[in-house]
């Protein structure tokens, strides 16, 4: 093709998008997409699909969902997740039963796949809307997902 073909071309191709873009401008108007942050930080709404971070929630008695097989560790590509278990004696049974200790989450190694979640056959994982995670030492972005003292919810089993 010649010179002046490519240049013709190359012009064309450009107004080509620019109509779009400018379709796309003219009507959406009032459904902007675009959020001001961190002007509007209290009414910011994320979309449900958002991947923030994993958490592992609790509910009122210090309970959750976790028993400790580790497949989520197993499933995670990159060893993001790490579970410190032990073998305790469960007071309710006399047994000696798997108990995590700490339930450890690397959010600076974590690549956001969701194959700990996947993996999780009593779902106790799960993402949350959390966004804010700028810090200035990465230690910080290492978490223990179990509180202090909590145990397995009953009826859980493994």
């Amino acid at each position: 093709m010649s010179y002046f073909g490519d240049i013709y071309k190359g012009i064309k191709t450009l107004l080509s998008g620019m109509s779009v873009t400018g379709k796309v401008f003219l009507n959406n108007k009032n459904n902007a997409i675009t959020q001001q942050y961190p002007d509007n930080r209290e009414t910011l709404k994320m979309f449900d699909r958002f991947r923030g971070e994993v958490v592992m929630p609790h509910n009122e008695n210090n309970e959750h969902r976790c028993t400790g097989c580790q497949k989520c560790e197993i499933a995670c590509p990159n060893g993001t997740i790490e579970i410190i278990w032990d073998r305790q004696v469960d007071p309710e049974t006399g047994k000696k039963k798997k108990m995590i200790d700490q339930h450890i989450y690397h959010l600076g190694m974590c690549t956001m796949c969701g194959l700990c979640i996947e993996a999780c056959p009593t779902d106790a994982i799960l993402w949350a809307q959390n966004y804010e995670n700028s810090v200035f030492d990465r230690t910080s972005l290492t978490k223990v997902l179990n509180q202090p003292g909590s145990k397995i919810m009953p009826g859980v089993e493994d």
